[in-house]
């Protein structure tokens, strides 16, 4: 009666001294029965000011004793604007985070920026700015745009690549590969891009050798640039992959084919001319190192890097030599004058040119071994080059290897690997790559980029910046006048500096780091990231790294992810970091799709204003000319793009977050369809109206239970134990949140056909609606938060689960309560067709996680023949656990 009276006198005084309008309970003690508009907006920007408090108080110095939980999304370019790609994945990793603290995890959860790079360069070029400015305003801009979401991320933590004290650590890891070795500068064929007029790596230039920033078409140059030994890890990548169970297999099968079979190796050949040795090394791979001792000569592509540099040729080739290669036809092979030394014996052996079908774009020179080799063999035969046998059989019919020094007498397989560890501990090559593998080449020739700590000395050649004289700062540019080759070129002043060894005249490095290079190891620095001493105390790293569940876009499953396990391996080998792997979960998001219209006859994109429909066709209004539609990823260009801040202006923050969840797994494309979010919008009145109808009721006296309510409890009591263990392990295991809001509508609809009598009587009433309440709150904080502000304060709660003193974020996970079943359990599995719902069916647990008696199952029901039969099916996808069924058609697998 308390809360009555005090609830009564509340609102009589309230009556007589405010203006009569709607305000939440919250602000007034009077709860709002009607969840309208303006009570969203008024609950949203009440609670976002709460939840902005609530997460500054959970921030706090690392606890050893205490589990973390690392959840990461991928941090963004700093374009300007949010677009609803960033709104998805930023609400997952979100939702995900507030889960963990409601299991009274540490979390980490931080925001960055990767704020170098070529779109702002391009951009602050067009408007005569600095890059910087353009950047800092930018991230100004789109930070605020996640508060306004009530992103929870961890501020404190935040990181701009940018910024000296971030690139001054990028420059350090540099200089550590540098010192072991792992970084060179070398002369390389390369990918030019005309349009950003800057190298690729062979990862940016697509299928069709066009550039995957600018889309122009891509040019061969010859450059010296730096590269990073990534061959020397391939191994390591590839049985690293084993070491990811919580990966996807496409996912790991996308790199495992990228770095391909590992199962050969690159040896060093110094070269000699006139019987001295010259500056220059041949590095070339092979796929039999343990024939190494029976290579009979060297054999080089027309197009090799040695012939085709103008210094090296006048060295090389006498001027017969160069007329014959400029004039070489297929079948035309010459012998050069100069010699190589085989590194193991110190033989010297020939070098020919010749065209032969085994180079490929990733290697242009063969190690010719004849033994074991008819193609080998055929060649040296035919240039009357002597050669020796070196596999012969032992007396168990085992092939052994011979005449090869220490290594005569063993098995191939032992021979293959004490050679290629004899060639790694004398730094002559044998690190096991594939022969599709190539080094990471991280020049850039621009502007605004992490400056390459390297001074070139005519004396002490390149010289590395000592480690106390870092960074090496980027020159203030008040504004860039136009690409080229890297703007660095025209700052005198900061190119021309003394040698650190020797003091004499010498120049900076002018190309900059390409931006994988920052975003290769920004994980790390989120661990520390005001740490002025070095890039991240070990200590902190190893106590929260791995990152537990990474979160990002399938189009980075090769470079960065890749770029970012080969650093990670490094500094583990370096003794900084007690983890290899840096990802423990990787949650790849789909795109959010939208429909585009696009002109037949000339290719054109046209907004959808634009466009009518004749019949079942679409034409472009006032012409009738053809137009074609598809899902497409959303671009302004393309005029299918959706604005978020429109969404959320519309709807209010907790719908767009739900329904960007909802229907489909996170794995999948998301199409677009604003009418669907009246779904949600139901679902958020139905969860009003029933907190609305428990206040009311208990507001009233305890009545008697009426017959057959033991029965309706013992339901609950089942229903709750399902929800929470299928909720949670969607939230822990799965990540398949539109699974979860599922469970959570089914839930919603069981509790709203309770009777009143129980809805005021049975605990197990109670407690479901606030676990309920509790479940929803990671999605939707602010609708929840309020909800939750009801239930604590209404009248004759009786139990004693949960702390109703404070808000719903601050509530622990409920906790599965013990109950018995008899039989297995039965589960809801919904179906879908091509990423849309169209229902569900029950089947025993046991079908839901079995995909072909799940889709036999599906195609018999009711469902199945309505909306499959007939269907050319492609593909039948299921959810790792069951639960979710989803049917590519023919047509849709076409535009996948």
């Amino acid at each position: 009666m308390a809360f009555v009276i005090k609830n009564q006198l509340r609102k009589a005084f309230l009556w007589d001294t405010v203006p009569v309008c709607r305000s939440i309970y919250s602000q007034t003690g009077i709860w709002e029965k009607k969840f309208t508009k303006e009570t969203r907006t008024q609950v949203e920007d009440y609670w976002q000011k709460q939840i902005i408090l609530h997460n500054e108080k959970l921030k706090a110095s690392v606890n050893e004793n205490r589990e973390k939980f690392y959840v990461l999304s991928m941090f963004p370019y700093p374009s300007g604007r949010l677009h609803m790609g960033h709104v998805r994945v930023y609400t997952i990793s979100d939702t995900i985070a507030h889960y963990q603290r409601m299991n009274n995890k540490q979390v980490v959860h931080p925001m960055g920026w990767d704020a170098f790079g070529l779109p702002a360069e391009n951009a602050a070029i067009e408007r005569q700015l600095p890059p910087d400015e353009w950047t800092y305003s930018n991230i100004e801009h789109m930070r605020k745009q996640l508060q306004s979401l009530s992103m929870c991320f961890d501020w404190d933590r935040e990181i701009f690549t940018c910024r000296e004290d971030y690139y001054k650590w990028t420059q350090y890891l540099f200089l550590k590969l540098f010192q072991s070795g792992f970084v060179y500068q070398k002369l390389s064929w390369v990918n030019w891009d005309p349009v950003d007029q800057t190298v690729l790596a062979n990862e940016q230039v697509d299928d069709e050798g066009c550039s995957w920033r600018s889309g122009a078409k891509v040019e061969k140059q010859l450059l010296k640039q730096w590269f990073v030994k990534m061959t020397h890890y391939s191994k390591s990548l590839l049985d690293g992959l084993d070491e990811l169970p919580c990966w996807s297999d496409g996912i790991k099968s996308m790199q495992a084919n990228w770095i391909s079979d590992c199962s050969g190796c690159a040896f060093q050949f110094k070269l000699k001319i006139r019987n001295e040795l010259i500056d220059e090394v041949l590095s070339i791979y092979t796929d039999r190192p343990e024939c190494i001792f029976g290579a009979a000569c060297l054999v080089l592509s027309p197009d090799h890097i040695l012939l085709r540099n103008k210094d090296f040729q006048d060295k090389l080739l006498d001027s017969d030599l160069q007329t014959q290669l400029a004039n070489m036809t297929k079948d035309t092979v010459l012998k050069l004058s100069i010699l190589a030394v085989h590194p193991f014996s110190g033989e010297e052996v020939p070098v020919f040119v010749a065209n032969d079908d085994r180079f490929t774009e990733y290697y242009d020179g063969l190690i010719c071994i004849p033994s074991g080799c008819k193609h080998d063999l055929k060649f040296v035969q035919t240039q009357n080059i002597p050669f020796q046998e070196i596999i012969s059989r032992n007396n168990d019919s085992k092939e052994i290897i011979i005449s090869s020094a220490q290594f005569s007498g063993m098995v191939l397989s032992e021979a293959k690997e004490a050679i290629t560890a004899y060639a790694r501990h004398h730094n002559f090559g044998g690190h096991m790559t594939s022969a599709r593998q190539f080094d990471w080449l991280i020049s850039r020739q621009r502007y605004w980029g992490t400056p390459i700590p390297i001074i070139h000395c005519a004396k002490c050649k390149d010289v590395p910046v000592p480690f106390d004289q870092l960074p090496v700062k980027l020159p203030k540019l008040s504004k860039l006048s136009g690409k080229g080759l890297s703007p660095l070129t025209e700052i005198t002043d900061w190119i021309n500096v003394k040698c650190p060894n020797c003091g004499g005249d010498a120049r900076r490095e002018t190309d900059t780091m390409d931006t994988f290079v920052d975003s290769a190891w920004y994980f790390l620095r989120f661990c520390d990231p005001h740490n002025l001493s070095e890039p991240f105390d070990s200590k902190l790293a190893n106590l929260l790294m791995p990152v537990d569940l990474y979160i990002g876009g399938k189009e980075h499953a090769i470079m960065h992810l890749l770029y970012a396990r080969f650093i990670t391996h490094f500094l583990h080998d370096e003794g900084l970091l007690q983890t290899k792997e840096p990802f423990k979960r990787l949650l790849v998001q789909g795109l959010v799709m939208g429909q585009s219209y696009r002109v037949e006859a000339t290719g054109q994109y046209i907004p959808k204003d634009e466009v009518e429909l004749s019949g079942n066709t679409a034409v472009l209004r006032g012409t009738g000319e053809a137009v074609s539609t598809k899902w497409e990823k959303m671009s302004k260009s393309k005029y299918n793009g959706v604005d978020p801040e429109d969404i959320v202006n519309t709807y209010g923050i907790d719908t767009t977050r739900l329904f960007i969840l909802s229907g489909i797994p996170p794995e999948h494309d998301m199409l677009w369809n604003t009418e669907a979010i009246s779904g949600v919008v139901r679902w958020k009145n139905r969860l009003w109206s029933l907190v609305t109808r428990f206040i009311e009721l208990k507001e009233g006296a305890p009545t008697e239970s009426s017959r057959g309510t033991h029965k309706l409890e013992q339901k609950l009591r089942k229903e709750r134990w399902i929800a929470i263990e299928e909720v949670t392990r969607m939230y822990s295991e799965e990540y398949m949140l539109s699974v979860a809001i599922s469970r959570l509508i089914k839930m919603t609809n069981i509790l709203r056909k309770m009777p009143d009598n129980l809805v005021q009587n049975c605990v197990e009433f109670e407690e479901m609606l606030c676990d309920l309440v509790i479940m929803v709150a990671p999605m939707a904080p602010h609708l929840t938060s309020e909800l939750w502000k009801g239930l604590s304060n209404a009248s004759n709660l009786q139990s004693q689960c949960y702390q109703w003193d404070k808000d719903v974020l601050e509530q622990s996970w409920p906790v599965l309560t013990q109950f018995e079943e008899s039989t297995p359990k039965d589960v809801e599995l919904y179906i879908q067709i091509n990423n849309i719902t169209k229902g569900n069916i029950v089947v025993p647990y046991e079908v839901a996680t079995d995909c072909e008696a799940a889709a036999k199952i599906t195609l018999e029901s009711d469902i199945g023949k309505v909306h499959l039969s007939g269907e050319n099916i492609s593909r039948v996808l299921l959810g790792q656990k069951g639960y979710v069924i989803n049917f590519i058609t023919e047509e849709k697998s076409r535009h996948l």
